[in-house]
């Protein structure tokens, strides 16, 4: 592998690899529009956003010009988080058959288009992945010997985020499962000093490759990663909906819940007003 980086990274360094990604995406992407054709469950979906960005990562350590060490690190944080969402998800919302009210709200949108429209939103959904893979190319590309200390503090924010992650899922699912539960809200552990814990440490974990890519040509790239992430979370499919439904599903409890409760970064709970 060639150790000097290229001199911009929208050079054939990144356009090979990511055709070649992009088109692995595609393909695992008709695959899964297939079986939820099949199924009349598109939380599939879902499973296949992750999974293309650990896709990406492969690809992109094929070509990376910046050494193999740094491309196994983000690799591995790419697996890390990538596999752990996507068992998430299909165990949660794929094995057990019930389409997300998303996904039933736009099949009665769309009516008799719903298939054609459900097939370009799994596609966009895999253009998406190879967007939001640019910083670990970036980060992969870097010539700085590695590991440095910016790629074991950005490893390190990683797995908190990801440990983050996975612990406030498992405190909701767990909330979920008790039938004593039904109708109110889960304030248990994280969900104590944030609305949306898994949010957060999903909006963090895109922070690692900013970490790694300081000083890194073209590093200023990296911040695409949670740039997008947060918007997407608080401004399009993130908290929009799910406060949307908690309201109609939970009414006062969640709104007495929104009144204490930070909506996004985890902070201290405030005295319920009531």
């Amino acid at each position: 592998m060639n150790n000097i980086p290229q001199p911009g990274w929208l050079d054939y360094g990144w356009l090979v690899p990511a055709g070649l990604g992009w088109a692995a995406i595609a393909v695992m992407m008709t695959v899964f529009f297939l079986i939820q054709r099949k199924t009349q469950n598109a939380a599939i979906v879902d499973v296949g956003w992750p999974l293309s960005l650990l896709i990406m990562a492969a690809a992109y350590a094929v070509y990376a010009p910046g050494g193999p060490v740094r491309a196994a690190l983000v690799c591995a944080l790419a697996a890390l988080w990538s596999l752990r969402l996507a068992g998430y998800v299909f165990f949660t919302r794929v094995i057990r058959g019930e389409e997300d009210g998303r996904y039933t709200t736009l099949r009665e949108h769309w009516g008799a288009s719903a298939q054609r429209n459900l097939f370009l939103f799994f596609q966009a959904q895999g253009v998406l992945g190879v967007v939001f893979s640019i910083p670990f190319w970036i980060v992969m590309r870097s010539g700085a010997p590695a590991p440095g200390a910016f790629d074991l503090a950005g490893a390190a924010l990683g797995l908190i985020a990801v440990f983050g992650e996975t612990l406030a899922d498992r405190q909701l699912w767990r909330h979920k499962s008790n039938p004593d539960n039904r109708g109110k809200t889960c304030r248990a552990g994280l969900w104590r000093y944030s609305r949306h814990p898994n949010y957060f440490f999903e909006w963090l974990f895109w922070w690692s490759f900013v970490v790694m890519g300081l000083g890194a040509p073209s590093g200023y790239l990296t911040l695409i990663g949670p740039v997008l992430m947060f918007y997407f979370l608080y401004r399009v499919t993130g908290i929009p909906y799910a406060e949307a439904q908690a309201l109609k599903s939970r009414g006062d409890d969640y709104r007495r819940y929104q009144q204490t409760t930070s909506p996004f970064i985890p902070w201290f709970p405030k005295e319920d007003p009531s």
